[in-house]
């Protein structure tokens, strides 16, 4: 039987540009194995570690599009997305969508400077 999730790893170029990204947006720390510079962990935050994996000709996804589809995205839990979306756009994310403005819901998406989308939900 599988004990827990132990990471959630996203491809990309750069996996230590990524991992500095979602360290500051989570406040956890970057571990890097000296040995392995293709492979990046977070850690230190609450909740699933996060892994980054460098990607030979890694192409970002197109949200929504699906030419290139996001496979997978991220919700975070916020108390204060205005603030916390200011902070993110700081660390180098960018806005797909702030979706609370054109419909009923309680989310924005985003894009990390890879291009993974991720949301902000305020609970």
């Amino acid at each position: 039987m599988i004990r827990k999730l132990q990471a959630v790893a996203l491809d990309c170029a750069d996996p230590v540009r990524l991992a500095e990204f979602y360290a500051e947006l989570l406040g956890g720390r970057v571990v890097a194995d000296p040995d392995d510079s293709d492979w990046i962990e977070v850690h230190g935050f609450e909740g699933t570690k996060l892994a980054f994996q460098r990607v030979d000709g890694y192409q970002a996804p197109q949200w929504p599009g699906q030419e290139h589809p996001q496979q997978i995205h991220l919700d975070f839990d916020v108390d204060d997305l205005e603030g916390e979306e200011k902070r993110a756009l700081a660390l180098g994310a960018t806005v797909l969508e702030r979706t609370d403005q054109v419909q009923e819901a309680n989310w924005r998406v985003y894009a990390d400077p890879a291009g993974h989308p991720f949301c902000l939900c305020e609970h």
